[in-house]
């Protein structure tokens, strides 16, 4: 099994060299001051120790033991309740809270650059923890005084978990269609009844608590999503004092049998007339939860980020060590009885792909992160609005393309080891089994292309996107006269013109025949991907490239980003053009076969 090493100095190079993130912090009230480059690198510092030491050793074992349910009960991997309570004495989880609520008022930026080092080392282990973000930041923004003071400060020391009680069986992409019911109580409290599924970190014993967040109808309650409202549902109740009172009506029925992500218990959850609490708006569930959701989904896009960077891991220590044949172009370590298989150009185009798909994803991830802190923390509506803009059109590509990508990274980990690599002990088969998720929850790749394609570019008419293609432009446009720049400047300025031309083709045909949305949806958002994640290569090409002018003494370093920026334009940037020839051929291919000929 790979063990774990936090990529910290590339992790640096992202936040203090390419995005700046100390001016960054410096520019919004809330961190001026107190947020230093030497603090964001002191929590790195303690963040890797932690995942290096403590995570990465329980993770292979936790895939193998996996959580065990017993009448209810759900008991986690050897190892993970004594992490957990590590990471709360190291003060992880009451990062980005506010203070009144025992938190330590930090940027939410620096919690996820902490949640890749978590994700990469121990995917399943992160969830539990990770999933009490969404429940604080509904609470933080929708709940009442007395509920802030009731839940916050125990979710926030990480004492308390969290949960999101979406899914139902039949209602999982379409929360229109759920039938959990929560009916009126004399006391103003409300009788929650129906089961949800799929329901990550739902029951276990590293926590004295669960708070659910959970999705139901009124009585009344108009149809679909117009009609649903949002209810916080603890497992046990909260007396007077804020102790732990009387078990609520709340029961994990079972957990699921997975494919991957072993040591996180998915749970069916069952509520029979269990005590919720009204939060937020009546009929309002949806737009509550919609504010945090942005942030949910940069989280998932940090599992395609973690798979890539943990595959890459595992692979090149294995291609650089292990011997099989001779390079074409003679032999390259003659004293052994072969070469090590690094030296070979499939090995080696694997390898760079995982490189260039980690690396740019951290760049892409940290990126909407600070514009999450803009949303969060910006100094004026005018900041707020555009960081909001930029945020809301990026996150569906980070979370579907980081995933793919990931989940494609992952694969060719295993491709590297060869047969060994389908062999357990070496552990790059249960990246590809953990990822797999990544592309389903939080909306399917499928879902998050039509979020792009349809809401986020079509229903703006575009408006949301030029606001960045404007940000490429400028960029181009400032680099034009650069010589060293040219490689990637003249084929980033063709595939952001191209951008724009491929959307007004696909917004022209969707006036006639909607389901053009639809046909186009995946592949645009796969070239979205691959240009965004250009953009920002070409971003650190130009800043390494700055840094060996200034005569920096890590060469290496700086060549090696400027190498693989290189790479990425001329062999993954030309994807693109499959993806636009696909389409080019709009919705007809799909709807010429009846569905009942599908097969005979």
């Amino acid at each position: 099994m790979p063990q774990y090493k936090a990529p910290l100095r590339d992790m640096q190079f992202v936040l203090h060299e390419l995005l700046n993130a100390e001016a960054h912090y410096a520019k919004l009230p809330a961190f001026q001051g107190t947020v230093s480059r030497e603090l964001v690198d002191q929590y790195l510092e303690a963040a890797a120790d932690f995942c290096e030491n403590e995570l990465s050793p329980i993770n292979q074992s936790g895939d193998r033991e996996g959580c065990t349910w017993n009448d209810g009960v759900v008991t986690t991997p050897t190892g993970f309740k004594e992490a957990y309570q590590k990471y709360i004495e190291l003060g992880f989880p009451s990062l980005s809270a506010d203070e009144e609520f025992g938190g330590q008022a930090l940027p939410n930026s620096l919690g996820i650059t902490i949640s890749e080092m978590v994700g990469t080392a121990n995917w399943s282990w992160g969830m539990y923890p990770g999933l009490s973000h969404g429940a604080v930041r509904t609470i933080e923004h929708h709940g009442s005084d007395e509920q802030k003071a009731t839940y916050m400060p125990n979710l926030v020391s990480g004492v308390w978990t969290g949960t999101m009680c979406l899914t139902e069986s039949h209602a999982g992409s379409d929360l229109g269609i759920i039938r959990t019911k929560a009916e009126p109580n004399d006391d103003g409290s409300y009788a929650i009844s129906g089961e949800k599924i799929f329901i990550s970190a739902g029951e276990h014993d590293m926590a004295d608590n669960i708070v659910h967040i959970v999705l139901a109808r009124l009585p009344g309650a108009p149809k679909g999503t117009k009609g649903i409202s949002l209810f916080i549902v603890p497992k046990f109740l909260v007396n007077a004092d804020g102790s732990v009172g009387e078990r609520n009506a709340v029961r994990c029925g079972s957990i699921e049998h997975k494919m991957g992500i072993h040591g996180n218990a998915t749970c069916v959850i069952n509520f029979d007339k269990a005590k919720g609490y009204l939060i937020g708006p009546e009929n309002r569930g949806l737009n509550c939860m919609f504010t945090f959701m942005n942030t949910a989904r940069i989280g998932t896009a940090v599992q395609g980020l973690a798979a890539s960077e943990g595959s890459f891991q595992g692979a090149l220590a294995y291609a650089k060590d292990r011997l099989a044949m001779r390079s074409l172009s003679g032999p390259k370590a003659p004293e052994k009885e072969a070469d090590p298989i690094i030296v070979h150009p499939a090995v080696r185009n694997m390898l760079l792909t995982q490189k260039a798909f980690a690396e740019g994803g951290r760049a892409l991830v940290y990126l909407l992160a600070q514009y999450a802190d803009i949303v969060e923390k910006g100094e004026t509506e005018e900041e707020r609005k555009f960081a909001d803009n930029i945020l809301s059109l990026l996150t569906p590509i980070a979370k579907a393309f980081l995933t793919e990508t990931g989940s494609e990274s992952a694969k060719h980990g295993v491709q590297v080891f060869g047969g060994h690599g389908f062999i357990s002990e070496h552990g790059m088969e249960q990246i590809v089994r953990d990822t797999r998720i990544a592309c389903l929850y939080e909306g399917t790749t499928e879902i998050q292309a039509l979020d792009l394609l349809g809401r986020k570019v079509l229903q703006t008419q575009g408006a949301m996107l030029k606001d960045f293609t404007k940000i490429i432009h400028k960029f181009v446009e400032a680099n034009k006269d650069n010589a060293a720049m040219q490689e990637f400047i003249a084929p980033l300025a063709a595939a952001n013109k191209e951008w724009g031309d491929i959307t007004m083709q696909i917004g022209m045909r969707a006036m006639q025949n909607p389901d053009e949305v639809g046909a186009a949806a995946v592949d645009y958002l796969y070239f979205s991907g691959y240009v965004t994640l250009a953009y920002l290569w070409a971003r650190m090409a130009l800043v390494a490239q700055e840094k060996l002018a200034e005569g920096s003494t890590e060469v290496d370093f700086y060549n090696a980003k400027v190498t693989t920026a290189r790479f990425y334009f001329k062999k993954i940037l030309p994807r693109v053009r499959s993806h636009v020839d696909v389409l080019s051929t709009g919705v007809a291919p799909l709807f010429e076969l009846d569905a009942e000929h599908f097969a005979f």
